[in-house]
């Protein structure tokens, strides 16, 4: 059994303490996942749109950001990117949720 020793042990402040940790652990990974699609993007010679760079570094979705970095792997333009997204759409940008 592991002992927390933190001063609230089990009270609201440890709660949104540990929850908070947790958030920042999520964003710390999306950060990642998103300087290694940039980086692919520009080791591969790909020039990155702003609209895409700004795209990329707002997605906070990390399901999101492993498939792009899959697709950047590949990818002859930074649009492949958004290739088949749902929402990629023909006629213009929507709401696109937590992914710009």
């Amino acid at each position: 059994m592991v002992a927390t020793y933190f001063p609230g042990r089990g009270t609201l402040f440890e709660e949104t303490y540990l929850e908070g940790k947790a958030e920042g652990k999520a964003e710390g990974k999306a950060e990642e996942r998103t300087a290694l699609i940039l980086h692919v993007l520009e080791k591969r010679g790909i020039k990155i749109p702003d609209e895409a760079r700004d795209r990329i570094t707002s997605c906070t979705d990390l399901d999101q950001l492993t498939t792009w970095f899959d697709r950047a792997l590949t990818a002859d333009s930074a649009a492949d990117l958004f290739t088949g997204d749902p929402e990629a759409s023909a006629d213009g940008p929507h709401d696109r949720g937590a992914c710009g």
